[in-house]
């Protein structure tokens, strides 16, 4: 198993691409501990891993605040001493053009999927650093790559994501550390389901998304969780700095 004894932390993992990513983690042999904001769900994807055989631990984190992410990086210590991979997966959606979107839809969008990111990976890296052993999967988007129409504060802030991995990558590749953006397209989780019902058609929403992956259906959070434990794992020593699409070809025309 390519994550045999490995200490992971997943951060939205209550549901969707985190609740995978966690469960195939798991299945790798990883010790995943499970965080999210909604902690009844965190605490069932713990329950849930446990019940299938593997190991998981429920952790409480607010990933916007400091002295959370803190707290979360003292257990985790204590318990085993390092953390071998960091998923910062937790995040936030918004449907709005400039005129759209107040400065508090984009204030809050920036705390959670660009400052959280900072936050926890900031807590975490101090450890990783002393090991000079550690990897970083920062859940980016296709939104990180390419502008999508309405998408203006979430765009934003996985552009920002992108670049925070590259340099997070070029500054501690001496270290030992490894960064990699993943840059998902359409992914079919409960986060979509939510974005969708922001539109006066929901349902016509759903056909553009579906479209605009050329492979015609919108990705499975497994398959997102498949390249996580890929890129999390040792075979993929030689690979930093980069996005990492799976996109269903969204971007090989553009």
């Amino acid at each position: 198993m390519p994550l045999s004894d490995h200490i992971a932390l997943v951060t939205g993992a209550g549901s969707g691409i985190g609740a995978a990513i966690a469960h195939r983690f798991a299945r790798e042999g990883a010790t995943v501990w499970v965080t999210d904001a909604d902690r009844a769900s965190a605490e069932a994807t713990a329950e849930a891993i446990t019940a299938e055989g593997g190991t998981a631990h429920f952790q409480p984190l607010d990933v916007t605040d400091e002295a959370s992410c803190a707290d979360a990086a003292h257990t985790v210590h204590t318990a085993h001493g390092r953390l071998d991979v960091l998923v910062n997966n937790a995040g936030v959606g918004h449907v709005g053009t400039m005129m759209e979107t107040t400065g508090a839809d984009f204030d809050r969008l920036y705390a959670v999927n660009l400052r959280g990111v900072f936050n926890v990976t900031q807590a975490f890296l101090p450890g990783m650093l002393e090991r000079k052993h550690g990897v970083v999967l920062n859940l980016a988007s296709i939104g990180g790559i390419v502008g999508i129409k309405d998408r203006l504060a979430y765009c934003s802030t996985k552009f920002a994501v992108v670049g925070l991995t590259k340099c997070l990558a070029l500054d501690h590749a001496s270290d030992g550390i490894r960064a990699v953006a993943i840059c998902p397209g359409r992914v079919e989780t409960p986060f979509v389901t939510q974005r969708l019902q922001e539109y006066d058609d929901p349902d016509a929403a759903r056909r553009e998304m579906t479209a605009t992956q050329p492979v015609g259906r919108m990705a499975r959070p497994e398959e997102i969780a498949a390249a996580a434990a890929y890129l999390a794992s040792d075979e993929a020593g030689f690979v930093t700095g980069v996005p990492f699409y799976i996109d269903g070809g969204w971007t090989a025309g553009t």
